[in-house]
């Protein structure tokens, strides 16, 4: 990327590694009219800017990863362009949404039962008044590896795939954009498997589902990532991780299950085991790359 014309010789100014968003960065930069140019040399991003320049660059960017309030803090991406133009660049987010949508459809927001059971963590059958299900040996021995995360797919309820699916475009973009699909996918498969252990682990067989186990893992991964290595890509609006943090901790307290007279069941044990395994992925994700800036 470049901005503005120089006649001034171009210098480094900044090494960082491949996987460190500078998109931030360079809009603060082109904001400020400071022409620059990266490029990509021994597996590495160089920035390089006009001499004279140089130094002034190297400290606005150590302010930038502080988090300091620079100059015309970057405007959200869904609001500088279209959003299908934010679905081609979130490849990823996209597909999972897709899939989230395809299953909701072909099992109704969960009234179909037999298409539920093609994606729950076990697979069950009903007879009668009564709903017999499969061990989770039983699914392996069969080779039904599919199941240990495909329950994450499974929505019961239009607000239920609405909320869940607008979280994952909040969140997912977000880790997409900063440390790629490859790395939101990882962290998606695993969040979701550990969620549908914990739940699994915790209340027995039984139908459960939803992204809300993976959410929390995306939350707690961006929220501590963001501690350790501050990223404009991570910093999530005002009050986001304890609403979050409020609303899990009352669904512990079981006042959801009174109020609502037991017909809301909430996988509360899928929300902790996401959220766990979301903090370590975070710490050490924000350790990592604190230690890759030299910080």
């Amino acid at each position: 990327m470049s901005s503005g014309r120089s006649t001034e010789v171009a210098v480094e100014a900044l090494r960082v590694p491949l996987n460190e968003d500078l998109s931030g960065f360079l809009r603060l930069l082109q904001q400020l009219q400071v022409p620059c140019r990266v490029s990509e040399e021994g597996g590495q991003q160089v920035l390089r800017v006009p001499d004279g320049l140089a130094e002034q660059v190297r400290q606005l960017y150590r302010r930038y990863l502080e988090g300091e309030p620079l100059a015309l803090a970057e405007t959200p991406p869904q609001q500088r362009q279209g959003f299908f133009a934010e679905l081609r660049r979130r490849p990823l987010t996209a597909a999972i949404l897709l899939l989230t949508l395809l299953v909701a459809g072909l099992t109704w927001l969960g009234e179909n039962l037999a298409g539920v059971a093609w994606f729950s963590f076990t697979d069950f059958r009903i007879e009668g008044d009564y709903i017999y299900f499969a061990t989770l040996g039983q699914m392996l021995d069969s080779g039904q590896w599919w199941r240990l995360v495909t329950p994450m797919f499974v929505h019961f309820g239009l607000l239920h795939l609405a909320m869940n699916s607008l979280w994952y475009w909040e969140l997912g973009r977000r880790i997409e954009g900063r440390q790629g699909t490859l790395m939101l996918l990882a962290l998606t498969l695993l969040f979701s498997l550990g969620s549908n252990f914990a739940q699994y682990l915790y209340g027995g067989v039984g139908i459960f589902g939803g992204l809300s186990g993976v959410l929390y893992g995306l939350l707690g991964h961006c929220w501590l990532f963001q501690k350790l290595a501050p990223t404009d890509a991570y910093r999530l609006p005002p009050g986001v991780v304890v609403l979050m943090l409020a609303w899990l901790l009352i669904c512990l307290t079981g006042v959801i299950d009174v109020v609502s007279f037991g017909t809301l069941a909430i996988a509360n044990a899928a929300h902790v085991g996401g959220l766990v395994l979301g903090c370590l992925t975070g710490v050490i994700g924000g350790l990592l790359a604190r230690r890759a800036g030299g910080r």
